[in-house]
């Protein structure tokens, strides 16, 4: 079944919220209107507030429950009994199973409870227990098949067996009901009565109607859509409509005439699509045991809900119906379906981006755009107007054919030619974003601008220009404020009220009856909306709607209990729209509610305070009785009282307020609080009052709690004296006490004193030290700076010597060159260069050639010079002319090094001089 359908709130309560395990069995109400879930683990109980558990009396699971008056009846596996609350307001476990004469049958569960003319029957797969609450006595009922269901219809119990058919009961005795071929194969799950005829429903085959001992299909629309479905659970609701409950497609409400009237499941709203146990309270919400959680249907709520889970629609503005069709206006664009159509919402092509207003016209349905103004004809739009933002459109009074439409930068005016709509001007001499505007008869035309106020404008007869701008003073700007026209009354609202424009005078005057829709903390937004006899308000805990007097002028302001949180609305762009028969459609952000006020009523409210903890600072809390008077010890001066109302709708909010006569003698602030806690209260006497309101509507009551607590032993006269005595003593012995302190105290200064400065000292060392360290680096570096200059000197000079010897022999020889030859020759024999080459490297690599010679005594000088150089990781090429060779000779010199030196063929050895 498709999605797009209004469903009713849904309350969702997972495991991590109620305490307990996931599975849900069964579900009933008491009289206090307090819910009661059979749960995997225990017994489960709602109040309104908080959830409480109280496990299975065996550690079982909990398969059934019913609430007879005061008790809960609970059956599990091998045993059934029931609970009823003491005097400190606590569920006590009575058994009954241990009351047999003959023991339950192995691994016996119990699975349904129906309570019937002072006796409560008992089923499970087995038997059927009957317990006389009047005699205490039982009747037990046996069965040779399975029992699948145990079913109360017209204080007629009734039950199947498998393979048998179905039973009923009669004078304690079972009879035979009918063995149809169907009844017998088809696990039964409920069986109604419907205009004197039984319907029976199976888990697979769907209805069956019984009537003259025959059995029939029951012929309605639904059974195309149920005949799928495998049903677990289910009962007809006091509207006479059947709410089913599948194994895997989740909750489908069939009218009374077998029509689907909404299905409901994990896609639009339900916790889990397995229902294990289906109830409906007094105030006709459904509860839903799931295989994974609770939820509560408010089914005869006023409000309907479409939430756009999808995102597909967005916020909505704007909404109409014409023409059968329903039309939401988003910020995505406009979206259309036919009314009471579950069907999806479908787009209107060419309106994509935000949609600002929906006017009907002279049957013309027209949409004022950001791009500009439409005209839409079914799921067709056709733009008439580009300038841009429209706002909202409103009729010229006297001229049918021309419309007034707001823009972001002014207004302009529509006409209407030959049945058709075109833009006819742009207004001059107003350039404001017009908003809110309204038209008087005397074209004079009022905008409202939340940033910059409220303008009059009078313009030409032709709509063409402003002839003059007139800034109103008699109201103040207000953000979100609004302008409208009521009842023709032109109203400007903001956080200061309703204001009505008196035409005598010129200017605004509060209206002290309408701006009752208002007040300073209820105030959200000054947007006021304009309905058919209705003019809407949006307040932060409700809505307000202000109707016509019935019979005087006087207006009545009505009041639905719907919250901002709760309505999910735009602050400022608050929208509510009539769709039929007193239902309204509100935006959201994300989707919109429908509001049926023929479904609003007074509902009476009652408070109840559910437990009472006392504790001392070092004690454990302890439960009180929650009905009479106590007195309590002084060292008990610490309460803990919870309370609730039982109300479960969605969309109503409880709050509550206490005083605590005797030390806070005034009603507190209203809270959704349902506990509060009182901490080391003073001697004397106290009342505790509590009382609480759902929406407006107070509760009938106010529920009390008288207490005590005694004066304390140490406020005695005597215990005074000892204590003014104390003190004085205690002054004395503390004087002395700090004088030693103080002593001590200057001592531990003077030593610390001494202990930082030592420590300064030692940090200036430190300090010192490592300066001196960073010099010593900085030399080194500097050494090894200079050395490495003074060995590419050497290589340089030596090979330029060498260049110019090798041109001087290839010149013609000459006895004259000669001694030129025998210079070059010495400078390259210079000892002198070794001599500073040998300082620098030593002062850059310390004591390396007297490790080297150490280590190798067999090396001469020039060993040791080949060795310094190839330390500094220099090639053949360039030690070539620090030692006046060529370089083959210097391989020649490496070679002879190597073996001097002992080092094995693989070795290599600048790697080997390297690392020495």
């Amino acid at each position: 079944m498709s999605q797009a359908q209004e469903i009713p709130p849904i309350q969702s309560f997972s495991p991590e919220m109620y305490n307990a395990e996931n599975q849900n069995w069964a579900i009933s109400q008491s009289d206090n209107k307090y819910i009661y879930v059979a749960n995997n683990i225990g017994l489960l109980e709602f109040n309104g507030a908080l959830w409480k558990l109280y496990e299975t009396p065996n550690q079982t699971i909990l398969r059934s429950v019913k609430a007879v008056g005061n008790r809960i009846y609970t059956g599990c596996y091998m045993e059934f009994g029931f609970w009823e609350h003491n005097i400190f307001n606590e569920l006590i476990y009575t058994s009954l199973a241990k009351d047999l004469e003959s023991a339950m049958i192995e691994d016996e569960q119990i699975w349904n409870i129906i309570s019937l003319e002072g006796f409560i029957v008992f089923q499970s797969l087995n038997r059927i227990y009957s317990y006389s609450t009047a005699t205490k006595s039982f009747n037990i009922i046996d069965s040779e098949t399975t029992l699948t269901k145990m079913i109360n219809v017209d204080r007629t119990i009734y039950y199947q067996k498998l393979n048998q058919g179905i039973f009923k009961i009669e004078n304690g005795k079972e009879k035979l009901f009918s063995d149809d071929d169907i009844l017998k194969t088809n696990r039964v799950i409920n069986i109604f009565s419907l205009e004197n005829k039984l319907i029976i429903q199976t888990n697979q085959k769907g209805f069956f109607v019984y009537e003259n001992r025959l059995l029939s299909k029951w012929e309605i629309p639904a059974n195309d859509i149920i005949s799928d479905l495998t049903v677990y659970s289910s009962i007809r609701l006091r509207n006479g409509s059947f709410a089913i409950g599948t194994i895997s497609n989740g909750l489908i409400n069939i009218t009374n005439d077998g029509e689907i009237d909404y299905s409901l499941n994990q896609n639009n709203g339900l916790s889990n699509n397995t229902v294990l146990s289906v109830f409906e309270d007094i105030d006709e919400n459904i509860w839903l045991g799931l295989n994974n959680g609770i939820n509560c249907i408010n089914s005869s709520s006023p409000f309907k809900e479409y939430d756009d889970k999808r995102g597909q629609l967005g916020t909505v503005h704007v909404s109409k119906v014409h023409d059968g069709m329903l039309y939401i206006g988003t910020n995505q664009g406009l979206f259309v379906k036919a009314m009471d159509s579950y069907k999806e919402f479908e787009f209107v092509e060419g309106v994509k981006g935000q949609v600002w207003c929906l006017e009907v016209f002279n049957n013309t349905l027209f949409c004022g755009h950001d791009l500009g103004t439409f005209i839409i004809n079914g799921k067709r739009a056709e733009q008439v107007s580009s300038i841009e933002g429209t706002w909202s459109v409103k009729q010229i009074p006297g001229n049918n054919d021309l419309l007034l439409q707001g823009n972001y930068n002014g207004l302009s005016v529509l006409e209407k030619s030959n049945e058709t709509w075109t833009l006819r001007n742009k207004i001059e001499g107003f350039n404001i974003s017009s908003k809110f505007f309204e038209i008087t008869d005397t074209n004079k035309v009022f905008v409202s601008h939340e940033y910059k106020g409220v303008f009059k404008l009078e313009v030409d007869n032709a709509f063409s220009k402003v002839l003059k701008v007139t800034k109103d003073n008699s109201v103040k700007k207000g953000l979100h404020s609004s302008l409208l026209k009521y009842n023709s009354q032109i109203l400007y609202a903001y956080e200061d009220g309703i204001y009505a424009y008196d035409k005598t005078g010129d200017t605004f005057k509060k209206d002290s009856i309408l701006s009752q829709a208002y007040d300073s903390l209820n105030y959200v937004s000054g947007k006021l909306v304009n309905t058919p006899n209705k003019l809407w308000s949006f307040g932060l805990k409700n809505i307000k709607y202000i109707t016509p007097g019935l019979l005087n002028n006087i207006p009545k302001i009505n009041t639905i209990p719907l919250s901002k949180n709760l309505r999910k609305s735009v602050i400022g762009y608050e929208n509510i729209f009539p769709i039929k028969n007193q239902k309204y459609l509100l935006g959201t952000s994300s989707g919109y509610i429908i509001i049926d006020l023929n479904k609003m009523k007074s509902q009476s409210y009652n408070i109840n305070i559910n437990a009472i903890h006392n504790f001392g600072i070092d004690s454990e809390k302890r439960v009180l009785d929650t009905s009479g008077s106590e007195e309590f010890h002084h060292e008990y001066n610490n309460f803990e009282i919870t309370y609730s109302i039982a109300e479960f709708d969605k969309y109503l909010e409880a709050e509550y307020q206490y005083k605590l006569e005797g030390n806070y003698d005034y009603w507190s602030e209203w809270s959704k609080s349902s506990t509060e806690l009182f901490k080391n209260l003073p001697h004397g006497e106290y009342t505790f009052s509590v009382r609480g309101r759902v929406g407006d509507q107070l509760t009938n009551n106010i529920s009390m709690f008288s207490f005590k607590v005694d004066k304390p032993w140490y406020l005695s006269n005597l215990m005074v004296s000892l204590y003014v005595l104390s003190v004085i003593l205690f002054s004395i012995l503390m004087h002395n006490v700090y004088k030693r302190k103080y002593k001590r105290q200057e001592e531990k200064l003077l030593f610390d004193a001494d202990r930082d400065l030592e420590v300064k000292q030692l940090e200036n060392e430190q300090e010192l030290m490592a300066l001196r360290n960073d010099q010593l680096r900085q030399d080194i570096e500097n050494k090894n700076r200079e050395l490495a200059i003074s060995t590419m000197s050497l290589i340089k000079k030596n090979e330029f010597l060498n260049n110019i010897k090798e041109e001087l022999k290839n010149a013609n020889k000459s006895e004259g060159l000669n001694p030129v030859i025998k210079i070059i020759d010495k400078n390259l024999n210079n000892t002198d260069d070794w001599k500073f080459f040998e300082e620098a490297f030593n002062n850059a690599d310390k004591d390396f050639l007297k490790k080297v010679k150490t280590k190798h005594v067999a090396l001469t000088p020039n060993d040791l010079k080949l060795c310094a150089y190839l330390r500094l990781n220099l090639s053949s090429k360039e030690i070539a002319p620090l030692l006046n060779i060529s370089p083959k000779s210097v391989e020649v010199k490496r070679y002879r090094l190597r073996k001097k030196m002992n080092l094995p063929h693989e070795a290599s050895l600048t790697n080997y001089i390297l690392e020495i």
